[in-house]
């Protein structure tokens, strides 16, 4: 039918000249514009099928997802690279067939701590777990921990860590901060000025000056979610 309607259009340009040729290019634009709408519900449908299916399996293991409704934002794009570090996958937030697969294989994280409700920090993995009193793990959000790399700031030389051990939330700030390093948010502070708070960035590897990172889709319930005097573990 396109051919068609393009040999037309051919002889109308050829019959009326530059006018001719100027209206040939309108009702050719608008007829491949039919065309293509008819195509593209269909991919459009099952692509969001697809960030549907996975949305649902990352949340039904625990990773944070906003909502499950097949549209791929940040929460699924985090969401995507929290189970691939918890998984050892190349970490690139892509939906591609191997995470399919590999999140209808997967099982839920499991605890590294038992005990009561607790908050655990993976370095190696860069995660961050939330574990109920039953020991299981309900959240897992991606995160950003120290670099050990030095900076400079407030008149001195400090190194890029986050210490590892067992500690305890001491206070929180539900709201903005802005530090010397830079504006945070909903910090829950667990040794000193390290903090777990929201940024809006989280890279996919360690990048922080010694906090850990969360992104800013969950910041607010995230110190919602946990207490001052609750139990943060971090270890490698």
């Amino acid at each position: 039918m396109v051919e068609k309607k393009m040999r037309t259009l051919k002889d109308i340009s050829i019959k009326f000249g530059r006018l001719g040729f100027i209206a040939a290019i309108i009702i050719l634009t608008i007829a491949s514009a039919n065309v293509y709408a008819n195509e593209t519900p269909s991919a459009a449908a099952a692509s969001a099928a697809r960030v549907q299916d996975a949305e649902q399996m990352l949340s039904s293991l625990g990773y944070w997802i906003t909502k499950v409704d097949g549209r791929s934002d940040d929460s699924t794009r985090q969401g995507i690279i929290a189970f691939q570090k918890v998984e050892g996958l190349k970490r690139t937030g892509v939906l591609d067939d191997k995470v399919l697969t590999a999140l209808r294989l997967a099982n839920r994280p499991v605890a590294k701590h038992a005990g009561a409700a607790h908050v655990e920090i993976d370095i190696t993995r860069q995660v961050i777990l939330l574990v109920n009193d039953e020991g299981i793990v309900t959240t897992i959000l991606s995160t950003s921990t120290g670099n050990g790399a030095r900076y400079f700031s407030e008149g001195r030389w400090d190194t890029a860590y986050t210490p590892r051990g067992t500690f305890k939330i001491q206070r929180q700030i539900k709201g903005i901060r802005k530090a010397a390093l830079g504006t945070i948010y909903y910090p829950s502070y667990f040794n000193g000025g390290i903090a777990i708070h929201g940024s809006n960035s989280i890279p996919t590897t360690a990048a922080s000056h010694g906090c850990a990172r969360i992104p800013r889709f969950a910041d607010k319930q995230f110190a919602d979610m946990v207490k001052v005097g609750q139990t943060v573990y971090v270890y490698d």
